[in-house]
């Protein structure tokens, strides 16, 4: 056998069970021999050698654990000094023959296959001639057809149980790398995942809060000079955003809910004060039902990227946000009359980075976004997610 596939017989239970009933059966064999012997025939001159050496052969086989079963020096000396033993044992009593087949198993652990192979012939031939011996020269053809069918039979059986064993043993292999690589494909996701949550919420909160802070700073410098009041209204309402913008940096950074939602009023009060900050319209309808908090915040930022879109990009001069809660789903609108566009000359009706942000928060949550638009007819967007998602 290879060296590779010894050791993992070694650390094999299976193999090492297999070992003990081989060793049993060796002793109670290598017993039985002797009492026959010892029943069968008077004290002679043979009966002591056949007593010690019954016994030199049970103490060499107790060494055999102590030396493992890599086919080492000391365990190929160990083994041929067994089989000797063996061997004259047979020859003086050739009721010992059978003790042979745990020796066809302890050569097949040792030795490489074809030293293996050969050691069994070996031994079934001294135990045909046993068998020849005890038959007194009488002719069986079982004395000489029986043993090599035995000692085939051994062989094929422990060849195949050792070819399995090897194969079971690639396949854990195969599972441990499998699990490993697995592990390391998760880890990517989780990385690209969290990479993709950063980016939504930089993108709705810090991107479109400097936006906002932008057009304020731009609009106070074009009135500076004529109209300072209203300059200034536009620089504190640029540092309100900020001051909003720095919250929202602090809570996604250590990924805790939007800072609207932090005051405990729930979504509703949330949305509320959003429309106000942006003059739109808010509107509740159906009976509230408690949502999750990934399912608020998602819908909260979904309402502020809506929001953002129309004061940045469609020319509105009036929105409405609604929150409409049904038998098994809630859905927010957000309607504009501004200028509107063709979403079929975007794939998906999708335009610049915020509706797909939008899109993905919605499906995160099993829900869908629907963006209904014409020019000059304004724009609705709709996001709905189930009161009960499935898992």
């Amino acid at each position: 056998m290879e060296e590779g596939v010894e050791r993992g017989m070694e650390r094999d239970p299976d193999a090492r069970w297999l070992a003990r009933i081989m060793h049993t059966a060796f002793f109670l064999l290598l017993g039985a021999s002797l009492a026959r012997f010892l029943l069968r025939h008077d004290w002679e001159a043979r009966s002591p050698w056949i007593v010690a050496l019954t016994g030199a052969l049970a103490s060499l086989y107790l060494l055999g654990p102590v030396l493992g079963t890599r086919a080492t020096p000391r365990r190929i000396a160990w083994l041929g000094t067994v089989v000797a033993v063996w061997v004259l044992l047979v020859v003086l009593a050739p009721s010992f023959a059978w003790c042979a087949v745990p020796l066809f198993y302890t050569g097949l652990r040792t030795l490489p296959a074809r030293a293996a192979l050969g050691l069994v012939a070996l031994l079934t031939a001294f135990v045909v001639f046993a068998q020849v011996r005890l038959a007194h020269g009488g002719w069986d053809p079982n004395l000489i057809v029986a043993p090599p069918a035995v000692a085939a039979l051994a062989t094929g059986v422990f060849v195949y149980a050792d070819r399995q064993a090897a194969r079971q043993r690639a396949l854990i292999d195969d599972l441990i790398r499998t699990r490993r690589e697995l592990a390391a494909i998760e880890r990517r996701e989780g990385t690209l995942a969290e990479r993709q949550r950063l980016s939504m919420e930089i993108h709705d909160t810090l991107a479109q809060g400097l936006s906002s802070q932008q057009m304020l700073l731009q609009a106070a410098d074009r009135t500076w000079d004529g109209d300072p009041e209203t300059a200034r209204r536009h620089v504190r309402t640029a540092e309100s955003i900020a001051e909003r913008n720095l919250a929202e940096a602090r809570r996604f950074v250590h990924d805790l809910a939007p800072a609207d939602l932090a005051g405990g009023g729930g979504l509703e009060e949330a949305l509320r004060g959003l429309a106000a900050r942006e003059s739109a319209a808010f509107r509740v309808d159906g009976a509230p039902a408690p949502l999750p908090d990934r399912a608020q915040s998602a819908l909260l930022r979904i309402a502020q990227g809506a929001l953002a879109n129309i004061r940045e990009h469609a020319g509105a001069d009036s929105a409405a946000v609604t929150l409409t809660y049904l038998d098994d789903q809630v859905v927010l609108d957000v309607a504009d009359d501004g200028r509107g566009f063709d979403p079929a000359d975007r794939p998906g009706g999708v335009r610049g980075h915020g509706l797909p942000a939008m899109r993905v928060r919605a499906e995160q949550l099993g829900g869908t976004l629907t963006v209904e638009s014409a020019p000059g007819e304004g724009t609705v967007l709709s996001a709905a997610i189930p009161l009960n998602p499935e898992p």
